[in-house]
């Protein structure tokens, strides 16, 4: 039986406002000036500093230093003002209102210039252009076509020919055989790089090893391992491999060595792109002595409201009697200026928390920042900023994705500096860094027939004092991308 009642629940919702503020927060220097231009295209009420305006008047910019103020954005709510019948315009044309936005460039009249970007063709592009050349006619060329949009990014073909096959049956009415795909398959995989369209790894190694020379001896010899010796080379058991081929561990490791030259992932040495640049959201500079924080502010454009807009509102204000023509004009106009002033207000609140993020840890770090040496680094997390700096944790994590710092040693990634603790025997806590550079270190100076496994890298630890278990080992290791002990074998 259906019931209808009442309840009462209270909830909280984020304004307009604060959704676009957290949406702000969490883009780098390179994603903002992109979403900025966005919205000046968007909002004619949003201009750049410098831009064109019918209004008179010259721009008195905020200083960067009023930037460092922690005092919170308005909350401006647009439905209030559509609902008002009257449209009173006076908050937008009263001398109080001031419509010089936000600066955060500090370059002067220093010209900025754009990075140039070289022309640049894609990984599949590169080998349509390869297979036009050779392909011997319009059937041929679809189908290969077909294949080459098929290669994942790193090079291999890990679709069946039977798929295919189906795919340009039913998307382009192509009736092809499987001796047809194959003849196909083997002219693309002649093209370069060596190993391009391989189905497997061992396929894309034997592919480059069969374009070397023949004659020589461990070309031959490297190609029976690859070929009859796979899996026993994989997981690296070169007693196997000498006893079955009858080689000298001066043989084999020659065999190896031209093995591992080999490329595994033939399509990342295809380079299709322009040269990518990290491009840094803070600047560490020392000042008289002692380390400051920047902003990187080459590319945020000063942000200002239109003038030309607000005396349009002036000139409504001013009118006695309006027609229902500028009643709406005059809402339309409000819209607009409340975005824009939305958006200013949330890139400024941006650049103040990134700031206060930034300095929290700046200071929490301040000897790594000074001396350059990772084992200085002590055990931090998102909630120890968040304590010093009196922000969310969720803020906290959104400043430190994807953002980057220039230091004297280097340019880092936020993420680099935090990490988890970890006790010593004496009490003392210390930076899981530290324990994974005594392990890079200790696997670094290992010696190479007979690595270290987890259970003798986990005494070393004990030894200088770090009580960790081994599974604890395990995960350092890989988070580091080292392989097991059996894996770092070599002859």
């Amino acid at each position: 039986m259906l019931k209808q009642g009442l309840q009462q629940s209270q909830t909280q919702k984020l304004s307009p406002q604060q959704i676009q503020f957290i949406k702000l927060l969490q883009l780098n220097s390179v994603d903002i000036l992109q979403r900025i231009d966005m919205e000046l295209i968007e909002n004619p009420a949003l201009l750049k500093a410098g831009d064109d305006d019918a209004a008179p008047g010259e721009v008195d910019p905020v200083s960067e230093s009023e930037l460092t103020n922690t005092e919170e954005a308005a909350d401006v709510n647009v439905d209030d003002f559509l609902m008002d019948e009257g449209l009173d315009v006076k908050e937008y044309v009263n001398d109080e209102y001031d419509p010089d936005g936000f600066h955060l460039s500090d370059e002067g009249d220093e010209e900025r210039k754009e990075r140039p970007l070289a022309e640049s063709h894609s990984f599949h592009e590169e080998l349509l252009e390869q297979f036009t050349a050779i392909a011997e006619n319009d059937k041929e060329l679809t189908i290969g076509n077909q294949i080459i949009g098929s290669i994942d990014d790193d090079g291999y073909l890990r679709r069946s020919l039977e798929a295919i096959i189906n795919d340009l049956a039913f998307s382009m009415n192509v009736e092809v055989t499987i001796d047809e795909m194959r003849r196909v398959l083997h002219k693309i995989q002649n093209l370069e790089p060596a190993g391009i369209g391989a189905t497997s790894l061992q396929e894309c190694l034997l592919l480059q090893l069969k374009r070397k020379e023949q004659t020589n001896t461990l070309i031959k010899l490297a190609t029976q391992i690859l070929s009859d010796f796979f899996d026993d080379f994989t997981k690296k058991h070169y007693e196997r491999l000498t006893r079955m081929l009858k080689l000298s561990d001066d043989e084999l490791r020659a065999c190896i060595q031209v093995i591992t030259r080999l490329n595994p992932k033939p399509g990342e040495s295809i380079d299709t792109s322009a040269t990518q640049y990290i491009t840094p959201d803070f600047i560490l500079i020392e000042e008289a002595g002692k380390l400051m924080v920047h902003l990187n502010s080459r590319n945020a454009p000063d942000l200002r409201i239109s003038r030309s807009y607000l005396e349009t509102l002036k000139g409504y204000d001013e009118a006695k009697a309006p027609t229902r023509e500028q009643k709406d004009t005059v809402q339309f106009i409000k819209q607009k200026l409340d975005g824009a002033r939305w958006f200013i207000d949330s890139i400024r609140q941006r650049h103040q928390t990134l700031l206060a993020t930034m300095n929290a840890i700046l200071k929490f770090q301040y000897r790594f920042f000074v001396e350059g040496d990772e084992t200085f680094l002590k055990p931090m997390i998102l909630k120890d900023i968040a304590e010093i700096t009196k922000l969310d944790i969720s803020t906290i994590s959104r400043v430190a994705n994807s953002k980057y710092v220039q230091t004297d040693y280097g340019t880092f990634p936020l993420k680099y500096f935090f990490s988890e603790g970890i006790l010593t025997d004496e009490g003392e806590e210390v930076s899981s860094r530290e324990v994974k550079k005594i392990l890079k270190d200790a696997i670094e100076g290992e010696e190479k027939l007979k690595p270290l496994p987890d259970e003798r890298l986990m005494e070393i630890l004990k030894e200088k004092g770090y009580n960790i278990a081994r599974r604890t080992v395990a995960k350092y290791r890989e988070q580091m991308n080292i392989p097991v002990a059996r894996l770092r074998k070599e002859i």
